[in-house]
């Protein structure tokens, strides 16, 4: 249920375009089932940027220590700046010379296992715990998003 609130919540914004690949859309199969959000108004999937949220429903081959093949499991992740990091997390990002977390434990803010260093941060499975934090920080990413895109089309 808390992934189709999610996806409600997040469909809800102005101007989100939701990438959901599905078996025969062109998209590569690893991609399919899976949640792409971007500020895009114009309902162009956008060439020159990554999304600022994602819903990812299984184990890329380079991003395996959040278990996602296990059944029912699945990771939201959400661009939040580099400094806003810290804000949501207590673990310093891989390499730092601390513990790595654990990045399989559910419902719990962690840096994300690829991107921590770019401003990402991930829940598996968000829950009780995380859910209402979560919604927030989605809203500011997509407010962020859109505000780069305005910028980004005045300066042109």
């Amino acid at each position: 249920m808390t992934m189709e609130r999610i996806l409600s919540e997040v469909r809800g914004f102005d101007g989100v375009l939701e990438l959901a690949p599905e078996a025969g859309s062109g998209f590569p199969e690893i991609s399919w089932g899976d949640h792409f959000f971007y500020f895009a108004p114009d309902g162009r999937v956008p060439t020159n940027r990554q999304p600022y949220a994602t819903i990812v429903t299984k184990d890329y081959p380079d991003d395996v220590r959040s278990r996602l093949g296990a059944p029912d499991r699945w990771r939201l992740n959400i661009h939040v700046g580099a400094t806003a990091v810290a804000r949501f997390v207590d673990h310093a990002p891989a390499g730092s010379g601390r513990a790595e977390p654990d990045y399989g434990a559910e419902d719990v803010f962690l840096p994300h296992p690829l991107y921590a260093a770019l401003g990402w941060i991930c829940v598996v499975n968000p829950g009780a715990l995380t859910l209402d934090r979560a919604l927030e920080a989605l809203a500011d990413a997509h407010r962020d998003d859109r505000r780069r895109v305005e910028r980004r089309a005045g300066a042109v």
